[in-house]
């Protein structure tokens, strides 16, 4: 049996959005239930309970905290999301702080032999699928009835 891993992209550049649908898309396991251009309408959206990561923008449009405090919110709901952080800042200020709201915390990074060793062609960086990516994130594929 296949586990669908359902996300909801917040981040205030529509480009952004469109971009990550796009890779999301090519896995099968993926699903996007929506997107959208501001960190509390991730909140909101969220409350439904049907989300189970939330790739999180950190700074929004003329607010440089809106993604943590979403974060935050976020992971008080009851059946609260995972929420992996997608930003460009990588002060620690901004990552202790979405770390310090409940984000998830732990680097991609490969995870077996055959990984590593498959040869690459210079110049070129190759990519996991996204669901891969994703557990290497620190998400583990949920187990919802």
């Amino acid at each position: 049996m296949t586990t669908t891993i359902r996300i909801l992209i917040a981040d205030d550049h529509a480009v952004v959005r469109t971009g990550l649908r796009a890779l999301l898309a090519s896995d099968p396991s993926i699903e996007v239930l929506a997107d959208v251009s501001e960190a509390s309408a991730a909140v909101e959206r969220s409350r439904v309970g049907d989300v189970d990561v939330v790739l999180m923008d950190l700074r929004f449009a003329g607010d440089a905290t809106a993604g943590v405090r979403a974060t935050a919110s976020l992971r008080e709901l009851p059946d609260p999301p995972q929420v992996l952080v997608l930003t460009s800042h990588d002060t620690d200020a901004d990552i202790v702080g979405a770390i310090e709201a409940g984000a998830c915390s732990r680097t991609p990074g490969p995870t077996s032999s055959s990984a590593r060793s498959t040869p690459r062609r210079p110049g070129r960086v190759r990519s996991p699928p996204p669901s891969r990516r994703l557990s290497w994130a620190g998400y583990a594929t949920p187990s919802r009835p």
